[in-house]
């Protein structure tokens, strides 16, 4: 991760895009917003997630858009890329944008411009794009699912973040500074016990470092002082704790436990946009509302 790092410092203060892949969770996001403050820009980081966007409004929160430009445009309204002019631009999840879209898209890059939807005007912007993707964006190109000259567009610094498994050494660094904002979130004092610690270096993370920040989310939630193996609930070649309560705790209120956590998880993920977190959780709207209230959330 250092040579991570340190790529993402020098490729901070280049023109060109950045191009950032590796499995979901592993941290591309991370790398992304550091680039941003290693760049010395200015301006805001603003994220986009390409899934999140349904495809026909995609364009008008891109691009912006002028008063009367459809119905319900009441007033003008800049886009996702003015409001990171003079910042950076997050595409997150790149390989999942529509064809139709990624030729909007290599047009702003190419040109450096933007046209509200509506407009008459181009506008200059300066922004820096940084894209992630944890598809494999050159299968894609020959499956002809991604435009092959946004590809090389984009394709200019690229940086590969590797999976938890293959940086174990990443884990202690990550366990201690998880623990901490969770214990401070509860107001509790939870420590980690030697055997959850033999338990988490053992396993192999396929969710990769989101993986890890749930499991301790959740371990620290019902955990009274001291985080054990039988709080984790993952399985091990060593052993097999998921089946077994913490102590003191009846099923019921273990159950409400864990539901609470993986309610806010998908908050936190969803950045609290309601929708977009129902939709991750599988439920609608309603229940989810449902749940808030009864958790407080």
């Amino acid at each position: 991760m250092e040579k991570v790092l340190s790529t993402a410092s020098l490729f901070a203060k280049a023109d060109a895009p950045v191009l950032i892949t590796g499995e979901s969770g592993t941290g591309k996001e991370v790398v992304a917003r550091y680039i941003h403050e290693e760049s010395g820009r200015k301006g805001r980081f603003v994220p986009v997630n390409c899934t999140s966007i349904p495809e026909n409004l995609f364009e008008s929160e891109l691009f912006g858009y002028e008063k009367g430009a459809f119905s319900g445009a009441t007033k003008s309204k800049p886009g996702l890329i003015e409001e990171a002019d003079g910042g950076t631009l997050f595409l997150d999840e790149i390989g999942d944008l529509p064809l139709a879209l990624q030729a909007k898209l290599l047009r702003f890059l190419q040109e450096r411009e933007v046209r509200r939807v509506g407009g008459l005007e181009a506008k200059k912007v300066d922004v820096k794009v940084v894209a992630a993707t944890n598809r494999k964006l050159e299968e894609l190109v020959k499956e002809g699912k991604f435009r092959e000259d946004l590809f090389y567009r984009l394709n200019v610094l690229r940086i590969e973040v590797p999976p938890l498994r293959e940086r174990k050494e990443d884990i202690l660094e990550l366990v201690g500074y998880f623990i901490d904002r969770f214990s401070r979130r509860y107001d509790k004092k939870i420590s980690l016990s030697p055997e959850a610690l033999d338990v988490l270096l053992s396993y192999d993370f396929p969710g990769n470092v989101r993986e890890l920040e749930n499991l301790l989310h959740r371990a620290v939630l019902v955990a009274d002082a001291e985080v054990r193996p039988e709080h984790l609930g993952i399985k091990t070649e060593k052993s097999t704790f998921s089946c077994f309560l913490p102590p003191g705790k009846k099923l019921p209120e273990y159950i409400e436990d864990i539901e609470k956590a993986i309610l806010i998880n998908a908050l936190e993920e969803a950045n609290f946009v309601q929708t977009k977190a129902a939709k991750i959780l599988g439920i609608d709207e309603k229940s989810l509302r449902y749940k808030r209230k009864k958790y407080g959330i």
